[in-house]
């Protein structure tokens, strides 16, 4: 970016975490009292990932989360980050969205995956296609398209659904996720909170391999990053405690819920497991407004990114919604 200011917009990506000693019900309220939050500090969009068979995630149901948290807010957008399209058929993605656009219009985005969200025993109770090609998943993001576009000359339609254009956005980890976004002209969101190697090759290959489209003239990048934040740095490390807690049930391939912060972590994990945890979790900002405004507004520079999604896996409530106070604070001062 050469030094040159931008302006970025900041959103939310909710996991859905599920807390240690507490059940789902408790996590969906949580959601519906951050988003309420976020949506009055100005943030542009609340997510949410589709996951399956994870007890620590509570995020399955992704279109029904979707539909709670745009009932229980006003204007701000509420979406997928994503739904994993092999998972379902595009038909009954674009009537379960087209019916989420004519309820509250104008507020609700599809983003698209192709990973399965799970395990491979889960993806095949999903009835995955685990052997799909590379092509399988391009096809059916056009042939979701079409049935949201106005779709005149079609056998088959989505209604409601066919007409609205609910924005679609592609995710990814990968050089051939970004490839294809920049080829549909769709805006890209990479999966930085957790596969953050590519992430800078793939803004280029999708900037370079942009094409415009009926939606989108110019390219458009969200960065999905990890972010804790507090009143104090020494605050901020003690509750990114249950982050990397989180992430070393990923690594020992444990479903536990979302733990309380530690005081050291020391005891809990090996040398290895903690070199791949913090491997897996190399964009993760953490500190106080300073320091995030510091950290973060390099990462923007260097990236040219165009939007900050932010995932926070932090166990106390009323500490999450002051994270994302303190991120909407120094996005300003960014």
């Amino acid at each position: 970016m050469n030094g040159q200011k931008k302006n970025v917009a900041v959103s939310v990506l909710d996991l859905v975490a599920v807390l240690k000693d507490h059940d789902a019900s408790h996590s969906f309220h949580n959601s519906l009292e951050l988003a309420q939050n976020v949506e009055k500090l100005g943030y542009k969009r609340y997510w949410f990932a589709e996951h399956h068979n994870s007890r620590s995630i509570a995020s399955s149901a992704t279109s029904l989360l979707i539909g709670y948290i745009a009932q229980g807010t006003e204007k701000i957008h509420v979406g997928a980050g994503g739904i994993m399209l092999p998972n379902h058929v595009p038909l009954v993605i674009a009537e379960q969205f087209g019916t989420l656009d004519a309820l509250y219009p104008g507020r609700i985005d599809l983003g698209l995956g192709r990973a399965p969200g799970t395990d491979s025993i889960t993806a095949q109770a999903l009835r995955r296609n685990l052997q799909g090609s590379d092509q399988e998943f391009p096809n059916s993001i056009l042939e979701l398209q079409q049935y949201l576009s106005d779709n005149p000359d079609g056998r088959v339609h989505a209604y409601p659904g066919e007409g609205s254009n609910v924005p679609l956005y592609i995710l990814g980890s990968s050089l051939f996720s970004a490839r294809l976004a920049g080829m549909l002209g769709l805006p890209y969101a990479f999966a930085g909170h957790f596969a953050p190697t590519y992430l800078k090759d793939a803004f280029r290959v999708y900037r370079d391999s942009f094409q415009p489209s009926k939606q989108l003239k110019e390219p458009y990048t969200i960065a999905c990053v990890n972010v804790i934040a507090a009143d104090t740095n020494e605050e901020a490390q003690k509750t990114a405690t249950s982050l990397y807690l989180y992430f070393l049930n990923v690594v020992r391939g444990t479903r536990d819920p979302l733990q309380p912060p530690v005081d050291d972590l020391n005891s809990y994990w090996f040398e290895s497991e903690k070199q791949t945890v913090m491997k897996s979790l190399y964009y993760t900002f953490t500190g106080d407004q300073a320091a995030i405004t510091h950290h973060l507004g390099r990462f923007i520079e260097d990236t040219g990114v165009d939007e900050i999604m932010a995932c926070s896996h932090i166990y106390d409530p009323s500490a999450r919604i002051r994270s994302y106070e303190i991120l909407a604070s120094a996005i300003k001062e960014i």
